[in-house]
């Protein structure tokens, strides 16, 4: 094979596949330190899993229901403090709006929380008072867990829950929001993981950039444009190029190569070892994931606290026991969530005109990848209508007042960011130090471990940081 248009025989610092949170955050890191930095995109767009459209003239978020990790301005600890010194960021450039009341809604069973955790942990006192005990030894067990340690073996989160607590209700209402905003295994998760997404969710809480995610992806890229870093668009990777167990760049789909003497890649385990060319033994140990969603986007004629509907996010369950599992179906109707971007304790003049609505289902990749668009649409559509007609179930009819609607599925996913099975949340098995067969080529992102979008940000900083400014 030719290589063509070596580019100006420049040799980078760091080549970065993948324009999402990660990458661009171990950008911004690395030129902040004067290392010379590309980050290459597939394409035209920034953002990844969380970018952004227009559409009938409508802005959607695609994949932002809500950033976790809250913590009011000022605020010295925690994550979003740490992501916004790491960075050189101001709270200003993310303009966080918190939530106003989220639920979890199992049959016969209600746990409300907001953004104070106290007040989480009396719902839980209130609905569940025999576990009261020990919910409270498992939310010790938790905050004396070091989840972010790159070392944590893999453990069963459902095996420590089933030790401190003996209601399996209570046990999978936890699990609920915390495997749908980041499980990437069926049925339970890893000790490590839960705890980030019980500490992100409930402990620290739910917020919405005034302006939607377009504000934080665009803030992002103007930083790391200033600090010298070059971003290229339309320019996916075809092949990560080695010689001798080292990385050397990467060959584009055009034919361009861009040397470099690391490469860092947010595009999952799974899918980089495939462009690396690495021994088909080690792709079956990462096996990509297969764990995919549904998303519809229902526009109203009204807000949807006319209707009645005040509440922010609502993760819903009609089954017993609760199942998180690729469904047999197309779409798993049984349960899933329901969030309004209007409600938001937003400031004068920020908030959103138009009602919406956004329902999110589990769903099967393996129906939805194959379809030829003349069965696709006409199942996006009935799928739709079903989907609406499971949630209002738990939320106000909203139906008669819908003006537009959009729907993505695993088939969406994976076009726009290359995650195999449209897995939302990667592969099971997460690379925690993000170290792979090549010396020099590492992971960032969802595969690394850390989750949401300011996980995302400090999974890009963390890899930087511990593998690329030494």
């Amino acid at each position: 094979m030719r290589l063509q248009n070596r580019l100006n025989a420049v040799v980078y610092d760091t080549v970065i596949i993948g324009a999402g949170l990660s990458g661009l955050a171990a950008g911004i890191r690395l030129a902040y330190y004067e290392k010379k930095v590309c980050v290459v995109e597939k394409h035209y767009t920034i953002g990844g899993l969380n970018s952004f459209y227009r559409l009938r003239k409508r802005d959607h978020d695609v994949g932002l229901h809500a950033v976790t990790n809250y913590a009011a301005p000022g605020t010295k600890t925690g994550p979003l403090s740490k992501l916004l010194r790491q960075l050189r960021l101001r709270w200003e450039d993310f303009a966080l709006c918190p939530q106003i009341e989220s639920s979890v809604v199992f049959p016969g069973h209600t746990l409300r929380f907001n953004n104070e955790f106290e007040f989480f942990r009396s719902q839980v006192e209130q609905e569940f008072p025999s576990q009261k005990d020990g919910f409270n030894r498992l939310v010790e067990r938790i905050n004396s867990h070091d989840e972010l340690h790159l070392t944590n073996e893999t453990a069963s989160a459902r095996a420590v829950l089933n030790e401190t607590l003996s209601d399996q209700v209570l046990i999978d209402m936890l699990f609920c929001p915390l495997m749908f905003y980041g499980s990437p295994t069926p049925h339970d998760m890893d000790f490590s993981q839960f705890v980030i997404m019980f500490k992100s969710i409930f402990e620290e809480g739910f917020a919405r950039p005034a302006r939607g995610v377009r504000l934080i992806m665009k803030n992002l890229v103007n930083h790391f444009r200033k600090l010298g870093g070059e971003l290229r668009l339309k320019s996916g990777v075809q092949k990560i190029l080695s010689e001798n167990g080292h990385a050397t760049g990467v060959l584009l789909d055009n034919g361009d190569v861009i040397e470099a003497k690391n490469v860092l890649s947010s595009a999952g385990i799974a899918e980089t070892l495939r462009l690396s060319d690495c021994p088909a033994p080690l792709q079956a140990e990462n096996p990509p994931g297969a764990i995919s969603f549904v998303e519809t986007i229902f526009s109203l004629d009204c807000q949807p606290a006319d209707l009645g509907h005040r509440q922010t996010i609502v993760f819903y369950n009609d089954a017993d026991p609760f199942h998180y599992e690729p469904p047999t179906d197309p779409c798993d109707l049984r349960s899933g969530i329901v969030c309004s971007p209007n409600n938001f304790q937003y400031g004068e003049g920020d908030e959103i005109e138009e009602g919406r609505i956004r329902i999110t289902a589990l769903a099967d990749p393996k129906y939805w990848e194959p379809l030829s668009d003349d069965a696709y649409y006409p199942a996006k559509d009935d799928w739709c209508a079903r989907i609406a007609a499971a949630a209002v179930k738990h939320i106000p009819d909203f139906r008669k007042h819908v003006v537009d609607t959009d729907m993505f599925t695993p088939r969406t996913i994976t076009k726009f960011t290359s995650h195999l099975n449209g897995a939302v949340y990667g592969a099971p098995k997460k690379v925690r130090d993000g170290r792979t067969h090549l010396d020099n080529l590492f992971i960032c992102g969802t595969d690394q471990g850390f989750l949401g979008i300011i996980g995302s940000m400090l999974s890009g900083i963390s890899m930087a940081n511990l593998h690329l400014l030494k």
